[in-house]
């Protein structure tokens, strides 16, 4: 395997072994057993790292199997409108939305346009850009959308939490909340020490892959998930 094989392929189960050490890849499951390979990231400071998704860089084949399956999990909860977190959960979210027979989705973003408005933002930081000052921003021709749907807020991977509690704040300035959370991986339990503002809306995942730390010979996982 090569770096360009990863995100770019489905693989039956038990195609790689589950094990450590790991070196440059992660092979994450579905429930059913198949099979992507991650990359492993290490994180500044070094020592640990994580199993990465860019799911904008997946093949198409990739990014259909996940939006199938995570669509699937989603439609328990009967959501109205799908809300996709920027930026690769906006990728995410279209592909759920459609599986669901949506005909939209609600799109956040941190590109704030002329006509948005400052009481309808909140701040933003990931795991990605950590340093960065951005703001979550909600088109305000799009708020119309809310007050009483059903909605299923979607982000593509859940790490710290940063992101959801971000839009779960916005979508509350709205005078909403989600009735369910959908997220393409689950990137290690570090959400859960979260101190606040998290939804109580359950989280549906397709994948789950812990924390990793540096040990002879590669990667091993921190803890289970």
């Amino acid at each position: 395997m090569t770096k360009r094989d990863v995100w770019q392929a489905i693989y039956a189960p038990s195609t790689f072994p589950v094990g450590s050490p790991y070196r440059e890849s992660f092979p994450a499951s579905f429930d059913d057993g198949r099979q992507v390979l991650l990359p492993i990231r290490e994180l500044p400071g070094g020592g640990r790292a994580v199993a990465s998704l860019i799911i904008n860089q997946a093949s198409f084949a990739v990014l259909a199997a996940i939006a199938e399956d995570l669509a699937a999990k989603l439609l328990a909860f009967a959501p109205d409108v799908v809300v996709g977190l920027p930026t690769l959960g906006l990728t995410l979210a279209a592909a759920v939305a459609e599986r669901l027979g949506h005909s939209r989705y609600i799109p956040l973003g941190t590109s704030k346009k002329f006509w948005y408005r400052e009481d309808l933002a909140v701040p933003l930081t990931s795991i990605t850009s950590p340093d960065s000052q951005k703001r979550l921003y909600i088109d305000p021709r799009m708020t119309p959308l809310l007050p009483g749907a059903r909605i299923a807020l979607v982000d593509d991977v859940v790490s710290t939490g940063a992101s959801l509690e971000a839009g779960t704040a916005l979508l509350g300035l709205c005078g909403v909340r989600p009735v369910c959370i959908g997220t393409a991986m689950i990137q290690s339990d570090r959400w859960q020490t979260r101190p606040s503002g998290l939804p109580a809306a359950p989280i549906l995942t397709v994948l789950k892959t812990p924390l990793l730390v540096k040990s002879d010979g590669g990667w091993t996982p921190e803890r289970k998930i």
